[in-house]
Protein backbone atom coordinates (compact mmCIF):
# COMPACT_ATOMS: atom_id res chain seq x y z
CA UNK A 1 0.00 0.00 0.00
CA UNK A 2 1.14 3.38 -1.10
CA UNK A 3 0.61 6.93 -1.97
CA UNK A 4 0.47 6.77 -6.30
CA UNK A 5 0.63 9.47 -8.48
CA UNK A 6 -2.49 8.80 -10.49
CA UNK A 7 -4.10 12.05 -10.46
CA UNK A 8 -8.13 11.10 -9.55
CA UNK A 9 -6.77 8.90 -6.25
CA UNK A 10 -4.82 9.47 -3.44
CA UNK A 11 -3.01 5.54 -2.83
CA UNK A 12 -3.33 2.29 -4.19
CA UNK A 13 -4.29 -1.17 -1.90
CA UNK A 14 -3.55 -4.41 -3.99
CA UNK A 15 -4.91 -7.45 -2.46
CA UNK A 16 -3.86 -9.49 -5.64
CA UNK A 17 -1.24 -8.72 -8.14
CA UNK A 18 -0.69 -9.86 -11.71
CA UNK A 19 -3.28 -10.15 -14.81
CA UNK A 20 -3.90 -11.41 -18.35
CA UNK A 21 -4.94 -9.22 -21.28
CA UNK A 22 -8.29 -9.39 -22.35
CA UNK A 23 -8.89 -6.05 -24.77
CA UNK A 24 -7.12 -3.44 -26.99
CA UNK A 25 -6.49 -1.72 -24.05
CA UNK A 26 -4.53 -4.17 -22.73
CA UNK A 27 -1.96 -4.00 -25.44
CA UNK A 28 0.61 -1.62 -23.37
CA UNK A 29 0.10 -2.50 -19.82
CA UNK A 30 2.04 -0.22 -17.34
CA UNK A 31 1.48 -2.79 -14.70
CA UNK A 32 2.57 -5.85 -16.81
CA UNK A 33 6.04 -3.45 -17.09
CA UNK A 34 6.57 -2.71 -13.61
CA UNK A 35 5.44 -6.19 -12.27
CA UNK A 36 8.42 -7.52 -14.49
CA UNK A 37 10.49 -4.47 -12.84
CA UNK A 38 10.03 -5.07 -9.66
CA UNK A 39 10.25 -9.06 -9.72
CA UNK A 40 13.81 -8.16 -11.31
CA UNK A 41 14.07 -5.88 -8.35
CA UNK A 42 13.11 -8.55 -5.79
CA UNK A 43 10.19 -6.42 -4.49
CA UNK A 44 8.27 -8.84 -1.89
CA UNK A 45 5.04 -9.51 -3.83
CA UNK A 46 6.29 -9.65 -7.40
CA UNK A 47 7.76 -13.02 -6.68
CA UNK A 48 5.94 -14.88 -10.06
CA UNK A 49 6.08 -11.42 -12.30
CA UNK A 50 3.07 -10.79 -13.63
CA UNK A 51 1.12 -14.27 -13.09
CA UNK A 52 -2.19 -13.77 -11.13
CA UNK A 53 -0.68 -13.96 -7.35
CA UNK A 54 -3.33 -13.39 -3.94
CA UNK A 55 -1.38 -11.44 -1.23
CA UNK A 56 -3.61 -12.24 1.90
CA UNK A 57 -0.94 -10.82 3.96
CA UNK A 58 -1.89 -7.36 2.76
CA UNK A 59 -5.99 -7.90 3.24
CA UNK A 60 -5.56 -6.01 6.45
CA UNK A 61 -3.55 -3.25 5.46
CA UNK A 62 -6.40 -0.57 5.37
CA UNK A 63 -7.35 -1.47 8.90
CA UNK A 64 -4.37 0.06 9.65
CA UNK A 65 -4.67 3.66 8.17
CA UNK A 66 -6.62 6.18 10.58
CA UNK A 67 -7.00 8.74 8.25
CA UNK A 68 -9.75 8.72 5.89
CA UNK A 69 -8.44 7.80 2.29
CA UNK A 70 -9.07 6.97 -1.17
CA UNK A 71 -7.84 3.52 -2.57
CA UNK A 72 -7.61 2.57 -5.76
CA UNK A 73 -8.04 -0.82 -5.55
CA UNK A 74 -5.83 -3.37 -7.41
CA UNK A 75 -3.45 -0.66 -9.37
CA UNK A 76 -1.37 -3.82 -10.44
CA UNK A 77 -3.79 -6.56 -11.14
CA UNK A 78 -8.08 -7.34 -11.80
CA UNK A 79 -9.94 -7.68 -8.98
CA UNK A 80 -12.49 -9.58 -11.14
CA UNK A 81 -10.23 -11.61 -12.56
CA UNK A 82 -11.10 -15.43 -13.61
CA UNK A 83 -8.85 -17.05 -11.59
CA UNK A 84 -10.16 -14.60 -8.27
CA UNK A 85 -11.44 -17.15 -5.91
CA UNK A 86 -15.36 -15.32 -4.92
CA UNK A 87 -14.32 -16.82 -1.08
CA UNK A 88 -11.20 -13.85 -1.33
CA UNK A 89 -13.58 -11.44 -2.81
CA UNK A 90 -15.42 -11.69 0.07
CA UNK A 91 -12.69 -11.03 2.63
CA UNK A 92 -11.73 -7.85 0.20
CA UNK A 93 -15.19 -6.09 0.43
CA UNK A 94 -15.53 -7.10 3.95
CA UNK A 95 -12.01 -5.23 4.93
CA UNK A 96 -13.90 -2.14 2.93
CA UNK A 97 -17.01 -2.38 5.01
CA UNK A 98 -15.04 -2.51 8.27
CA UNK A 99 -13.53 0.58 7.21
CA UNK A 100 -15.92 3.47 5.90
CA UNK A 101 -13.80 5.97 6.46
CA UNK A 102 -12.26 5.35 3.34
CA UNK A 103 -13.48 5.08 -0.22
CA UNK A 104 -12.91 2.09 -2.27
CA UNK A 105 -12.07 2.65 -6.29
CA UNK A 106 -12.05 -0.76 -8.38
CA UNK A 107 -12.04 -0.80 -12.06
CA UNK A 108 -12.39 -3.92 -13.83
CA UNK A 109 -12.49 -5.34 -17.65
CA UNK A 110 -14.36 -8.34 -16.65
CA UNK A 111 -17.59 -7.06 -16.70
CA UNK A 112 -19.32 -10.09 -16.53
CA UNK A 113 -17.47 -11.73 -13.55
CA UNK A 114 -18.38 -8.12 -11.84
CA UNK A 115 -22.09 -8.97 -12.83
CA UNK A 116 -22.04 -12.45 -11.21
CA UNK A 117 -20.27 -11.11 -8.06
CA UNK A 118 -22.73 -8.92 -7.02
CA UNK A 119 -25.89 -10.78 -8.70
CA UNK A 120 -27.75 -10.68 -5.25
CA UNK A 121 -25.86 -8.01 -3.20
CA UNK A 122 -24.81 -4.39 -3.08
CA UNK A 123 -21.98 -3.22 -3.40
CA UNK A 124 -20.75 -1.67 0.13
CA UNK A 125 -21.54 2.33 -0.11
CA UNK A 126 -17.96 3.49 0.41
CA UNK A 127 -17.38 1.05 -3.13
CA UNK A 128 -17.01 3.15 -6.53
CA UNK A 129 -17.29 0.44 -9.13
CA UNK A 130 -15.90 1.28 -12.81
CA UNK A 131 -15.20 -0.65 -16.05
CA UNK A 132 -12.30 0.17 -18.69
CA UNK A 133 -13.66 1.40 -22.29
CA UNK A 134 -11.17 1.85 -24.72
CA UNK A 135 -13.05 1.55 -27.86
CA UNK A 136 -16.60 0.89 -29.21
CA UNK A 137 -15.90 -2.86 -28.77
CA UNK A 138 -15.98 -2.59 -25.47
CA UNK A 139 -18.78 -0.15 -25.00
CA UNK A 140 -21.45 -2.95 -23.93
CA UNK A 141 -19.37 -3.02 -20.53
CA UNK A 142 -21.42 0.32 -19.86
CA UNK A 143 -24.74 -1.29 -20.13
CA UNK A 144 -23.60 -4.43 -17.42
CA UNK A 145 -22.26 -1.26 -15.03
CA UNK A 146 -25.50 0.70 -14.65
CA UNK A 147 -27.81 -2.50 -13.79
CA UNK A 148 -25.11 -3.31 -10.63
CA UNK A 149 -26.09 -1.83 -7.53
CA UNK A 150 -23.59 1.00 -6.62
CA UNK A 151 -23.64 4.31 -5.13
CA UNK A 152 -21.12 5.50 -7.50
CA UNK A 153 -20.62 3.58 -11.08
CA UNK A 154 -17.68 5.00 -13.27
CA UNK A 155 -16.32 4.67 -16.59
CA UNK A 156 -12.38 4.57 -17.47
CA UNK A 157 -11.52 5.72 -20.71
CA UNK A 158 -8.50 5.21 -21.26
CA UNK A 159 -6.25 4.82 -23.30
CA UNK A 160 -8.35 5.98 -25.16
CA UNK A 161 -8.40 4.34 -28.42
CA UNK A 162 -11.14 5.99 -31.16
CA UNK A 163 -13.81 8.37 -31.24
CA UNK A 164 -16.83 6.12 -28.92
CA UNK A 165 -19.36 8.29 -30.25
CA UNK A 166 -22.84 7.97 -28.74
CA UNK A 167 -22.75 7.50 -25.12
CA UNK A 168 -25.69 6.21 -23.04
CA UNK A 169 -24.70 7.50 -19.33
CA UNK A 170 -27.50 6.95 -17.59
CA UNK A 171 -27.10 6.06 -14.26
CA UNK A 172 -23.62 6.33 -14.92
CA UNK A 173 -21.68 9.12 -12.74
CA UNK A 174 -17.79 9.60 -13.38
CA UNK A 175 -16.20 9.33 -16.68
CA UNK A 176 -12.60 9.74 -16.80
CA UNK A 177 -10.41 10.03 -19.49
CA UNK A 178 -7.07 9.76 -20.57
CA UNK A 179 -4.52 9.44 -23.70
CA UNK A 180 -1.98 6.46 -23.77
CA UNK A 181 1.37 6.44 -22.09
CA UNK A 182 5.01 4.79 -22.60
CA UNK A 183 7.21 4.66 -25.74
CA UNK A 184 4.79 2.25 -27.51
CA UNK A 185 1.81 4.73 -26.87
CA UNK A 186 -1.26 4.74 -29.02
CA UNK A 187 -2.38 8.31 -29.90
CA UNK A 188 -5.53 9.76 -29.00
CA UNK A 189 -7.29 13.02 -30.87
CA UNK A 190 -8.57 16.02 -29.44
CA UNK A 191 -12.10 15.15 -31.32
CA UNK A 192 -12.66 11.96 -29.32
CA UNK A 193 -11.88 13.70 -25.68
CA UNK A 194 -13.82 16.56 -26.62
CA UNK A 195 -17.00 14.47 -27.65
CA UNK A 196 -16.71 12.39 -24.32
CA UNK A 197 -16.36 15.96 -22.28
CA UNK A 198 -19.41 17.60 -24.04
CA UNK A 199 -21.97 13.81 -23.39
CA UNK A 200 -21.17 14.30 -20.07
CA UNK A 201 -22.24 17.73 -19.24
CA UNK A 202 -25.05 17.05 -21.41
CA UNK A 203 -26.08 14.12 -19.38
CA UNK A 204 -24.94 15.65 -15.85
CA UNK A 205 -21.90 13.07 -15.61
CA UNK A 206 -18.72 14.68 -13.38
CA UNK A 207 -15.68 14.79 -15.98
CA UNK A 208 -12.35 13.92 -14.90
CA UNK A 209 -9.46 14.59 -17.83
CA UNK A 210 -6.54 12.56 -16.90
CA UNK A 211 -3.96 12.98 -19.28
CA UNK A 212 -3.10 13.34 -22.64
CA UNK A 213 -0.07 10.46 -22.83
CA UNK A 214 2.46 10.31 -25.00
CA UNK A 215 0.63 12.19 -27.63
CA UNK A 216 -0.07 15.60 -27.17
CA UNK A 217 -3.25 17.32 -28.38
CA UNK A 218 -0.80 18.73 -31.60
CA UNK A 219 -0.59 15.14 -32.60
CA UNK A 220 3.31 15.32 -31.38
CA UNK A 221 5.05 12.58 -29.39
CA UNK A 222 6.82 14.05 -26.50
CA UNK A 223 6.77 13.36 -22.78
CA UNK A 224 3.82 12.37 -20.48
CA UNK A 225 4.51 15.90 -18.49
CA UNK A 226 5.04 18.00 -21.70
CA UNK A 227 2.23 17.41 -22.52
CA UNK A 228 -0.03 18.08 -19.89
CA UNK A 229 -3.99 17.81 -18.37
CA UNK A 230 -5.26 20.79 -20.15
CA UNK A 231 -8.19 19.68 -22.98
CA UNK A 232 -8.90 22.96 -24.45
CA UNK A 233 -6.98 25.61 -22.18
CA UNK A 234 -8.84 24.23 -19.12
CA UNK A 235 -8.32 20.88 -16.19
CA UNK A 236 -11.15 19.44 -15.94
CA UNK A 237 -10.39 17.58 -12.20
CA UNK A 238 -14.30 17.16 -11.07
CA UNK A 239 -15.63 14.10 -9.11
CA UNK A 240 -19.20 12.54 -8.66
CA UNK A 241 -21.59 14.45 -6.23
CA UNK A 242 -21.41 13.63 -2.83
CA UNK A 243 -24.93 12.42 -2.80
CA UNK A 244 -24.40 9.68 -4.91
CA UNK A 245 -22.35 8.45 -2.03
Amino acid sequence: MKKTNIEWTEATWNPSTGCTKVSAGCKNCYAETMSIRLKAMGTPGYDNGFEFSLMPERLDQPLKIKKPTRFFVNSMSDLFHEKMPFEYLDKVFEVMEQTPRHEYQILTKREDILADYFKNKRAPRNVWLGVSVENKKTKHRIDVLRNIDASIRFLSLEPLLEDLGELNLRDIHWAIVGGESGNKARPMKKSWAINIKNQCLQQNVAFFFKQWGTWGADNIKRSKKANGRLLDGEEWNEYPELEHI
